[in-house]
C-alpha cells in the first residue's frame, strides 16, 4: 500500500535551516535512512523507497507554506494516494522545542500551511507528526520566529527531536501497511 511523508517547508536555500522547515528536515532524514535521493517532479522534490517492503514515497512541496494545498493536492493525485495515504511532518509553535507529537485528525491549530491543506483536500482526517519550536514571547513576533534558524545551542534538541520524528512517521507508515 504506497504512501507519502510530507516534509512542509518553503523552498529554496534561503529557509533551508529554519524552524518552519523542520518538517522537510525529518523528511531529509527518512531519505538518508532509506537510501533514496530526491528529484524534481513537478511541484515537488520526491524521493521514492520502501519501508519494510511498502512502497513510499517523501515529498517536499516546492510551494510557499500557507500555499501549500493546491500543490499537495497535485501531487497526491500524480502519486494516486488519497488524504489517508499522507502523514504531514511539521512545526508547530505551540509545542515547546523539541517536543513532538502525534495526531490523526483535527483542526489546523492556527498553522496556516496545514489550513490550506485541510481546505484543499477537504478533510483535516489526515495524519500528522508535529514537532516543537517553542512560542516567540510576543504574538507580533511568530512571523520572525519561524523564518530564523536554530540556535546553536538550541541544534542538538532539535535534531533528537527530527530523530524522533522520524520513527513515529515509519511507526505510522507500519501500522497502515498491516
Amino acid at each position: 500500500m504506497a504512501q507519502a511523508v510530507v516534509g512542509l517547508g518553503n523552498p529554496g536555500a534561503e529557509y533551508a535551516g529554519t524552524r518552519h522547515n523542520v518538517g522537510q528536515r525529518v523528511v531529509d532524514g527518512l531519505a538518508a535512512t532509506l537510501h533514496a535521493r530526491f528529484a524534481r517532479r513537478g511541484e515537488a522534490l520526491i524521493a521514492r523507497g520502501q519501508w519494510r517492503g511498502e512502497p513510499l514515497s517523501l515529498v517536499k512541496p516546492q510551494a510557499f507554506m500557507n500555499v501549500t494545498g493546491p500543490a499537495l493536492a497535485r501531487i497526491a493525485r500524480r502519486l494516486r494516494l488519497g488524504p489517508a495515504d499522507l502523514i504531514l511532518v511539521y512545526d508547530d509553535i505551540d509545542l515547546a522545542l523539541g517536543a513532538v507529537r502525534v495526531r490523526m485528525k483535527g483542526s489546523h491549530g492556527g498553522h496556516n500551511g496545514v489550513r490550506s491543506i485541510i481546505e484543499s483536500l477537504q478533510t483535516d482526517e489526515l495524519r500528522r507528526v508535529k514537532i516543537g519550536i517553542g512560542r516567540p514571547a510576543s504574538r507580533t513576533e511568530v512571523t520572525d520566529h519561524v523564518l530564523t534558524r536554530f540556535d546553536p545551542e538550541e541544534l542538538p534538541v532539535v535534531e533528537a527531536a527530527c530523530a524522533e520524528a522520524a520513527e513515529r512517521v515509519l511507526k505510522l507508515v507500519t501500522e497502515r501497511a498491516q
